[in-house]
């Protein structure tokens, strides 16, 4: 992979802001050609250092109004048992997010349903038939404050 320079990463910044924007929006902002932005969208595609893009939706205008922290511990820390389970938390597209983590718990999931009757019905197929599974513990989110994937870009000042 090549070293990231300031233009990239100033390109990078812009296009977590809003990956939208077209190669002629973006030299307004970058001082490069529309072909040596075009250029650089590519490499860093190529390179992996952009892995994804994706459309950010309304959860709420899907009916999905009700968002659920959930904190799992497994019975048994092995490593076969943590990878089913991160497979069925894969598998389960109620389940945005899902971190291992280390501390009390195993995994922490952040989860999107209808309403607490979607989430019952869930926890029974994801957590009280999952035999590997010790206890979970669930945080109602009763105010969305910030969502994002964004990481800081740190932009070197001559």
């Amino acid at each position: 992979m090549n070293k990231l320079d300031n233009f990239d990463l100033i390109l990078l910044r812009e296009l977590q802001r809003d990956s939208r924007q077209s190669a002629e929006q973006l030299t307004a902002k970058i001082a490069l050609s529309t072909t040596a932005i075009q250029r650089r969208i590519k490499r860093l595609r190529d390179e992996h250092v952009i892995v994804a893009e994706h459309a950010v939706l309304d959860p709420k205008a899907l009916g999905r109004s009700l968002t659920l922290i959930v904190a799992v511990s497994l019975k048994i820390g092995r490593a076969s048992i943590n990878e089913q389970f991160k497979s069925t938390m894969m598998a389960a597209e109620e389940v945005q997010q899902c971190y291992a983590v280390a501390g009390d718990q195993d995994f922490i999931l952040i989860i999107s349903v209808m309403d607490m009757y979607e989430y019952e019905v869930l926890t029974h197929r994801l957590f009280h038939s999952n035999e590997a599974v010790q206890k979970f513990h669930t945080t109602v989110v009763m105010e969305t404050v910030k969502v994002g994937l964004q990481i800081p870009v740190p932009i070197a000042v001559d």
